[in-house]
């Protein structure tokens, strides 16, 4: 599952490419496919958190955050490892209050994962990737086949 960062869709992509790039099924724009972690505000994360059939993972932050800026390469790393599995969403607290203020977040950075529209994990602080692949583990095994 990929979303569109023009216009905020998700498109499901098929392991194949027959016709060449991908594009979002809403705006024909070009999907970006790497899985690299992408800006949102909250209208958008919002909208993204409620319809993704995959997991999502959101990274509240903030520019001046130092441990906020010593974590990013992992997080990137990390969702673009697990491109198509997870949707990673980065979200400026300082540029969107309202998301922080509803979750609770207090320190940043603080990382949400999200099921069906519901948080299912919370972990504050920066973590070395080892340790945040582990704890994202969990979330992102494959679904079961169904009958």
């Amino acid at each position: 599952m990929f979303r569109c960062p023009s216009c905020g869709a998700l498109n499901r992509v098929s392991a194949e490419h027959p016709d060449g790039a991908p594009v979002c099924g809403r705006c024909k724009q070009a999907l970006e496919l790497t899985g690299a972690p992408q800006e949102v505000d909250s209208a958008a994360f919002s909208r993204a958190i409620a319809s993704s059939p995959v997991p999502v993972l959101v990274d509240f932050w903030a520019p001046w955050c130092g441990p906020c800026k010593a974590v990013a390469p992992a997080v990137d790393a990390l969702a673009r490892a697990n491109a198509g599995k997870l949707l990673a969403l980065k979200l400026n607290t300082d540029q969107n209050p309202e998301p922080s203020g509803r979750y609770g977040i207090q320190s940043i950075p603080t990382f949400i994962v999200f099921q069906n529209g519901n948080e299912v994990a919370r972990q504050s602080g920066a973590l070395p990737r080892a340790d945040l692949e582990r704890w994202l583990s969990p979330y992102l095994q494959a679904p079961a086949a169904h009958a």
